[in-house]
């Protein structure tokens, strides 16, 4: 757990006039569960996309993997994961079809590919709808699959947006089940959450303000250091201090 996967140091990014990340500075584990919080116009999604080698930054430094967000950024989009609420699956693919698509992106071989597939529908039950289009099932389903297509080629981080958006709460514990498990397998896991019961599943928890890291630690120490009951009562009184809207 002491070697660091993510690192950033000053880290900014500006569109025109506005700066949309501002000077952002922070490490994060190998295997640790790390919560990336901010109401909307906060600069998150803009973080993210940086972290994931989408978008250059305007100055500071960062290295994901080992790999440096300015110079490498095919090499970070091939050694991670990655998986949004909003597209993640093909759903006019089959759920093998999807699984087989998305390895061969990460440059699994074929005969890699068949030996995972089947322990792995197992696992998630899907065994009888190996050949069903994924745009049939259950949206629970889906995100279970996601999930587990996006750390099928074992990369080193995961980066999970809005995972569990729109399902069930028994859905929402069996999928952290499933992220406690890949960080048990050495997994970093870079979540971003507007469920703040959620927060407190992670290892530890930032939380942007107008585009600065107002505020870091576990659940534990941010409820302690603001006086509150819970990671709800943290964000809030964080959120209050943004004078931006809209990210």
């Amino acid at each position: 757990m002491n070697e660091y996967v993510i690192t950033a140091e000053n880290l900014t990014k500006s569109f025109g006039d506005f700066t949309a990340v501002d000077r952002i500075s922070f490490e994060v584990r190998r295997g640790e569960i790390f919560g990336f919080l901010g109401a909307n116009g906060a600069g998150k999604t803009t973080a993210m996309r940086m972290f994931c080698g989408l978008i250059l930054p305007s100055s500071g430094k960062a290295s994901i993997g080992g790999f440096d967000v300015y110079r490498e950024t095919e090499a970070i989009k091939r050694n991670i994961g990655y998986m949004s609420q909003r597209f993640s699956l093909y759903d006019d693919l089959t759920v093998q079809e999807n699984i087989n698509f998305y390895a061969g992106i990460y440059g699994m071989s074929r005969k890699a590919i068949r030996e995972k597939s089947a322990p792995l529908l197992k696992q998630l039950g899907l065994e009888a709808e190996r050949n069903a289009l994924v745009g049939s099932l259950p949206l629970g389903w889906k995100q279970k699959l996601s999930f587990s297509v996006a750390i099928f080629h074992e990369p080193k981080i995961v980066f999970l947006d809005e995972p569990t958006g729109g399902v069930d709460p028994i859905t929402r514990r069996e999928f952290w089940q499933m992220i406690y498990e890949a960080s048990d397998r050495d997994i970093t896991v870079f979540v971003t959450t507007h469920y703040m019961d959620e927060a407190e599943y992670c290892h530890r928890v930032s939380v942007m303000v107008d585009g600065r890291i107002e505020a870091l630690d576990t659940p534990g120490g941010l409820k302690k250091s603001h006086g509150a009951a819970s990671m709800n009562e943290v964000f809030l009184q964080l959120a209050r201090k943004a004078k931006r809207k809209g990210d």
